[in-house]
């Protein structure tokens, strides 16, 4: 019997949670972010609503820029306190209804499902109730995918969105993917896109009709999971999640990124993040490393271990600075930025507030 996974993903959640404590934003197009000083602010948009989208503004956008788009938008500081006790709400709420639970974002979640629905004839009977808890419990909108694979799921609650429900059965995996672009892939960005489309490859299905041999010579390891993904073979698991070891937060941007005074920017605001997460669990750590994703899949990983435990956002964030500079001048565009720390020590009293954090990307 298929698997039947939901990918469970809050709508703008950060704008969401703010219109929720002010229904007067409702209907507005709203930023959060960096104080924008009317154009001249120096941080980046951590989130915007639709309404917000549709005038062009996108997240991990310098916010002197979307001043410049939007200047009669509301501009908001970001309430990480208020998110994460939402989150924490959200989460809490979802897992009794999975068979297996995995969050991966403030925002999103997978959950195995198939212990709990008749197949997928109950799986939309069985979205609805999820979604009408939340919005019940917590005020907030929800958009459920639900497939027989993780991948599946997941473009299929982003087509669905806003407030939607999209399920997609396993004999209707290989013609739901077909058409869309190659984009939609999770971590499929602009610079591969090109890679492909060179190929003749724009489309999902295009993609899976394109010989795996040759795909391999364009893509190298990548094209593996690349091809799985497309054939709606891929069958990783959903796996429950212990007490984090460590704490990570990453930012991917709409377009690869050249502009190393935007990214140093976005370094900060993904050092805080995670100096506030950590603050929040009570979490002094010993490591720090970065994580950076070149134009063309190349990601990589560097790390540094102090001598001693500290809970310093200041030595955070010139530690990730620090680690990225070898990256800078080489020419290569950056896809995605992230910042974690590990090795961590609590006091035994202190529980964890979250199991994980993310961008807010949805």
């Amino acid at each position: 019997m298929a698997r039947v996974i939901f990918h469970v993903d809050m709508d703008a959640f950060y704008v969401s949670v703010e219109r929720r404590e002010d229904p007067s934003l409702v209907g507005k197009a709203v930023i959060v972010g960096a104080d924008p000083k009317e154009g001249k602010g120096r941080g980046v948009v951590m989130a915007c609503s639709y309404e917000a989208r549709d005038l062009g503004i996108r997240s991990g956008m310098p916010i002197s820029m979307a001043w410049k788009k939007v200047p009669e938008a509301v501009y908001l500081p970001p309430n990480y306190d208020l998110y994460g006790s939402v989150s924490e709400n959200v989460m809490n709420l979802l897992r009794p209804f999975a068979g297996v639970f995995e969050q991966v974002s403030i925002d999103e979640a997978f959950l195995d499902v198939s212990s709990e629905v008749p197949g997928f004839d109950g799986a939309a009977e069985y979205a609805r109730g999820i979604k009408a808890a939340v919005r019940a419990q917590e005020g907030l909108a929800c958009t459920i995918g639900a497939a027989p694979n993780k991948s599946a799921a997941k473009i299929a609650s982003d087509l669905a969105k806003p407030d939607g429900l999209k399920v997609v059965r396993p004999e209707e995996v290989a013609a739901f993917l077909d058409p869309l672009p190659v984009t939609r892939i999770s971590g499929v960005g602009s610079k591969t896109a090109q890679v492909l489309e060179r190929v003749g490859v724009r489309t999902i299905g295009e993609l899976a009709r394109f010989p795996g041999p040759e795909l391999k010579k364009i893509l190298g390891k990548n094209a593996v999971w690349l091809w799985g993904i497309a054939h709606g073979l891929e069958q990783m698991p959903v796996e429950e999640r212990p007490d984090p070891k460590s704490i990570s937060v990453e930012r991917t941007f709409d377009k690869d990124v050249s502009d190393w005074e935007l990214l140093r920017r976005t370094l900060d605001d993904i050092s805080h993040n995670v100096y506030l997460r950590a603050r929040a669990q009570g979490a002094a750590f010993k490591t720090v490393g970065i994580k950076i994703r070149l134009e063309g899949f190349q990601t990589h990983m560097r790390e540094r271990t102090l001598g001693s435990h500290i809970l310093d956002e200041a030595a955070l964030a010139q530690m990730a600075h620090d680690l990225t500079k070898e990256f800078e001048g080489n020419g290569r565009a950056v896809r995605l930025l992230g910042v974690r720390v590990a090795n961590l020590v609590r006091p035994k009293a202190a529980q964890p507030r979250l199991v994980d954090f993310s961008d807010d990307s949805a």
